[in-house]
This record gives C-alpha cells, sequence and structure tokens, in this order.
C-alpha cells in the first residue's frame, strides 16, 4: 500500500478533506495522511460537518504538524501534495526526502467571510475539486509510470 501526505498550511480544512476523501475513495489502495507547516490544532467544524453528510468517517482526524511525519517510526511518504493556493500566498511547506510531490492548489475555504452558507459553498467547492484530482490520481497507471512522467502527470 502507497501513502500519501496531503499538506497545507493549518491543516484544518483542504488537507482534511483531501485524507478522507482519498482513503476512502482509495479502497485500500493508498493510505492517506494530512499534516500543517502551522496547524489550526482543530479541524475545521465545517469540513467534519460536510464529510458528514457526505457520509465519510471523520474518526481520527485532527490538526497536526507535518514534522509529525519526520520522525522515527513515521510511514514512510510515497506522495507528498500540498494544496495551499499559492495565488493567495499561503507559505506551503517543503517536504524532505524523496516522494513523488505535486502541487494541487485549491481556495482556502476556511478563509471565506460571510453567511454559514457562504461558507459551506465554499468547502463544497474545495471538496469537490480535491475529489475530482484524487480521482483522476486514483486513475492512473501508477505501476507503469515512470517517476517524473508522473510527477508531470500529477501538476495538473
Amino acid at each position: 500500500m502507497k501513502s500519501v501526505l496531503f499538506l497545507c498550511t493549518g491543516n484544518s480544512a483542504r488537507s482534511i478533506l483531501a485524507e478522507a476523501y482519498l482513503n476512502h475513495a482509495a479502497r485500500g489502495r493508498f493510505r492517506a495522511f494530512s499534516a500543517g507547516s502551522q496547524p489550526a490544532g482543530r479541524v475545521n467544524p465545517f469540513a467534519i460537518e460536510l464529510l458528514q453528510k457526505s457520509t465519510l468517517p471523520t474518526e481520527g482526524l485532527r490538526s497536526k504538524g507535518w514534522d509529525e511525519f519526520a520522525l522515527p517510526g513515521a510511514p514512510k511518504m510515497d506522495f507528498v501534495f500540498t494544496v495551499c493556493d499559492s495565488a493567495a500566498a499561503e507559505a506551503c511547506p517543503v517536504w524532505p526526502g524523496h516522494p513523488v510531490t505535486a502541487h494541487w492548489g485549491v481556495p482556502d475555504p476556511a478563509a471565506v467571510r460571510g453567511t454559514d452558507e457562504d461558507k459551506r459553498r465554499a468547502f463544497k467547492q474545495a471538496f469537490t475539486a480535491l475529489a475530482r484530482r484524487a480521482d483522476l490520481f486514483l486513475a492512473l497507471p501508477l505501476e507503469k509510470l515512470e517517476r517524473l512522467a508522473l510527477k508531470k502527470k500529477l501538476d495538473l
């Protein structure tokens, strides 16, 4: 089983959504994790609400620092995807080592101001974008692609 780490700044919304979705959609082919460079310390309630409405498991989801995955005994990462939106000038962490990396920039739904419905809409848009990318990733014939070809395909 291959491991995937989704990185973001706060690890409270986008990376959490991606982790939950990929763990569900991969059906045991991949194990997804998430982390942040500056963890918020809690998962955004709108992320939990959306995952529950989508009937995806939320147990065990938590906001944590990416350095947790650099400790001895941590799972070896095969893929590391940043999901922070560079257009919003967020600081994305850099992952050490040699996993295949790609950037899947998605606007931060946690930064949306307005009504709760505005926020729910932003979370749904982020979730939909991440789910589409995850589905494309899952459709790739990973065992037949060379590392550089795979990286090029993943940098959507």
